[in-house]
């Protein structure tokens, strides 16, 4: 099996840090982790050097933050390998084989991208209605270093560009469920009013990178989705 580039990008992560920097390090077919620290202001970066004295990462420490978009393509510019797993560095149950089931996953479809999501559990049913905006996913080197400028722009609106650009260019995506993988949300990190509002403030960024920075795209995926050529391509978007 080829080898990985696992890219974790962080931000005041200081209790969940460590065990999933550690929980990437046992794969086997990871032979490069790039830990990204954007502009914490907690122990993140303690965490991180110290791991460093104990296993192989590259860590790239940004003194301020400039939000997930920027964080993951300077990632994915220190990569050296062209498949890449990008990893949530709030996971807090972490299943022992997820990456590897990602990558096969992506690799037995020959698609361009996998997105690994998690499921709530509401009224007897487990969904996920925001499944394009998962972390942990799988793609090319190749086809992402095209749109590496818009990335940088996009803060917590990189997976929506992404998506857009992924449909958008006729490139196929899987979906792929992560059973037991569990993140912490945002009211488990911080106080109810400031996790609301940094809701309200992701939602925007969303917001503004769709519509603002890249409304090329979003005309491009509005075209595409009600055309043929669509239909030809929603072949391409599976579930396991």
């Amino acid at each position: 099996m080829e080898k990985i580039t696992a890219i974790i990008c962080v931000l005041n992560e200081e209790k969940t840090i460590r065990n999933v920097i550690l929980s990437i390090q046992t794969f086997s077919i990871v032979n490069e982790i790039i830990v990204v620290n954007d502009g914490s202001t907690d122990n993140t970066e303690g965490i991180i050097k110290d791991l460093k004295q104990q296993i192989d990462i590259i860590d790239i420490n940004l003194p301020k933050n400039k939000g997930k978009g920027y964080a993951m393509a300077v990632g994915v510019e220190y990569a050296t390998n062209d498949i890449i797993v990008f990893v949530d560095a709030d996971q807090i149950i972490i299943p022992y084989n997820y990456v590897y089931q990602m990558v096969v996953e992506h690799l037995r479809n020959k698609c361009n991208m996998t997105l690994g999501y998690s499921t709530v559990n509401i009224l007897s049913k487990e969904i996920n209605p925001l499944k394009i905006l998962t972390g942990e996913r799988v793609l090319l080197k190749k086809d992402i270093e095209p749109i590496l400028g818009r990335m940088k722009e996009s803060r917590f609106g990189v997976e929506t560009l992404l998506y857009l650009y992924y449909i958008s260019t006729g490139k196929s995506i899987l979906y792929t469920r992560l059973y037991g993988l569990k993140h912490k949300n945002k009211y488990e990190k911080t106080s109810l009013i400031k996790a609301t509002k940094n809701y309200i403030n992701e939602g925007l960024e969303i917001a503004y990178t769709s519509i603002i920075l890249n409304h090329d795209l979003l005309f491009k995926y509005i075209n595409c989705t009600s055309s043929k050529y669509y239909r030809k391509i929603k072949t391409k978007i599976l579930y396991h």
